[in-house]
């Protein structure tokens, strides 16, 4: 499916339910790559469901193109492999870095615009495209500081980034105006030095209207000015796939479809305008040290504000301003944090559970670009975190978590139901499991199923004691994640497959625990539930 001249609207999750029952009359969807790198669960039977009906483009936030040192190798394999899949009409990324030698920044920060940086991002489009075998777009971004060392203006870089690569330009008009009133730049002479064929995409969305200036939030509807800058962009380069992004504070299904059929209706009545070339005026530069040397000294101001000044005499306007940028970071680390440790949230509550991600992320800043990862080491090091210890069952709750949020995010089971038919005896304690990958274990000596149930939604009540054995088995039969209490011999049969040993040392770990464990009940449930998904025989694998 060619990507639709239609307005379309960017998917998220809270809307997932209303899209698919209604069907709504729109042009295409994009979604977020990062969200669906694991290609599997409830986001990716949405998204497969969606893309039979709609036109789909992946939108990615994580590679970071203009990163010196921290680009992924890893990271443009899984987006490689999601695109093969998918196959989308669009693919595009942001003109952008975010990561330093060790750990990723998780934003999108800004670039120095000059001929080292201009040479790295056409090097790392380059790259990309050869390893997703096709084009790409490269939006521009919403920027809080400039700096002193810029050699062009953005316009100027995405178009000769444009001419060296083959690649289009995702055109975000929003970002345009933000930038406009953030640092007095002209949003019409940038569209106008865009060459007319290299935009493929148009962004539509909101802002923040700050006293530190705007912000790009995505959380508002479509601002007057930024409309008229869509029709400016439409005389440009005509009726190229225009979105709408809403990403915070998201609204009710209906609103994003008006402002896609705002969308619409100035599409349909703006013609083809004859918009001259034009060269945005020259950039003076200041002497610039290193891309390397700024991206470190940026990367140590997020992290300690003590750097803050040795990076302001880099940047043009307001240092300050850096501090948005420092507020993104540790907001992205407690959004992240909240996704996996929902329970644990409403245990300690919102203040204390920020302050938590802020020191752990000081701690542990994340390693991977995809934030989904972000939070496996949180359990042990709330085990060690003073502020915690007067509930000591906190760190086994989030263990719980952390498997429940592997679980979701685990592949689907692969082959049909397994059978142990056709083995006899010696053969079956010989043979060793592959268990469904979405199986995980939990035990601890605290409350920890009762206490995750009694969070959930019409769950029931907080169990009396906290302090009672407790063994569970987490799994994602089908679409959602199920926690199931289980008895201390099936866990230790169940580990013991886990870690790859015989159905015979299983059982015999069973009998240890419960002399009477029903070995066929239980290979029946392991089987029917899908628990077990093949059996492997010597070197043989049988389904």
């Amino acid at each position: 499916m060619a990507a639709a001249r239609r307005a379309g609207l960017g998917l998220r999750a809270p809307h997932y339910r209303d899209f698919l029952e209604r069907r709504p009359d729109v042009g295409w969807v994009e979604v977020h790559t990062e969200n669906f790198l694991a290609r599997a669960g409830h986001d990716w039977r949405v998204l497969s469901a969606v893309r039979r009906d709609y036109p789909v483009s992946l939108h990615g936030v994580g590679l970071g193109l203009g990163s010196v040192h921290g680009f992924s190798d890893d990271h443009l394999a899984r987006v490689a492999a999601l695109v093969r899949t998918l196959q989308p009409v669009l693919v595009s990324e942001h003109l952008s870095w975010g990561a330093l030698r060790d750990r990723q920044l998780n934003d999108l920060l800004p670039l120095r615009l000059d001929r080292e940086a201009l040479d790295l991002v056409a090097a790392r489009v380059a790259r990309v495209q050869e390893v997703l075998g096709r084009r790409i777009l490269v939006e521009n971004v919403s920027t809080y500081v400039r700096f002193a060392g810029d050699a062009m203006s953005e316009a100027d870089f995405l178009a000769e980034l444009a001419r060296r690569t083959g690649c289009g330009v995702l055109l975000d008009v929003n970002n345009l105006y933000v930038n406009e009133r953030n640092h007095g730049e002209d949003a019409h002479a940038a569209i106008a030095a865009l060459p007319a064929g290299c935009v493929g995409e148009i962004h539509l969305g909101g802002h923040l209207v700050t006293d530190d200036g705007l912000i790009d939030h995505h959380g508002a509807r479509v601002a007057p000015p930024v409309w008229d800058l869509y029709r400016a962009a439409l005389a440009r380069f005509g009726a190229v796939p225009t979105l709408v992004e809403w990403d915070t504070d998201l609204p009710p299904l209906d609103v994003l479809l008006d402002e896609v059929a705002q969308a619409d209706a100035i599409a349909a009545t703006a013609g083809r305008g004859v918009v001259a070339d034009s060269a945005v005026a020259p950039v003076d530069p200041a002497p610039a040290a290193g891309l390397d040397a700024l991206q470190q000294t940026f990367g140590a101001a997020l992290f300690d504000s003590t750097h803050d000044a040795a990076l302001a005499p880099l940047l043009k306007g307001d240092p300050r301003r850096v501090g948005i940028y420092r507020g993104n970071l540790h907001a992205h680390w407690a959004r992240a944090l909240a996704s996996a440790y929902p329970v644990l949230r409403q245990l300690v509550g919102e203040e204390f559970f920020d302050a938590l991600a802020r020191v752990y992320g000081q701690a542990h800043p994340a390693r991977d670009p995809d934030l989904n990862r972000f939070g496996a080491a949180l359990p042990d090091f709330l085990a060690g975190f003073t502020p915690a210890a007067d509930h000591p069952y906190l760190p086994d709750v989030a263990r719980l978590e952390w498997c429940v949020h592997e679980a979701w995010y685990a592949p689907d089971a692969d082959a049909a139901p397994a059978s142990l038919a056709g083995l006899a005896p010696d053969a079956f304690e010989a043979a060793r499991a592959v268990l469904h990958p979405a199986l995980r274990l939990h035990a601890s000596p605290w409350a920890t199923v009762a206490l995750w149930r009694a969070h959930q939604a019409d769950g029931p009540d907080l169990p009396d004691e906290l302090q009672t054995a407790t063994h569970a088995l987490v799994l994602r039969p089908r679409l959602d994640v199920e926690v199931e209490a289980i008895g201390a011999a099936e866990h230790a049969a169940l580990a013991c497959l886990a870690r790859g040993d015989t159905f015979g040392a299983a059982l015999d770990a069973a009998f240890e625990v419960d002399e009477d464990f029903d070995v066929a009940v239980h290979l029946r449930r392991w089987l029917d539930r899908g628990m077990v998904a093949g059996i492997k025989n010597g070197a043989n694998a049988a389904p």
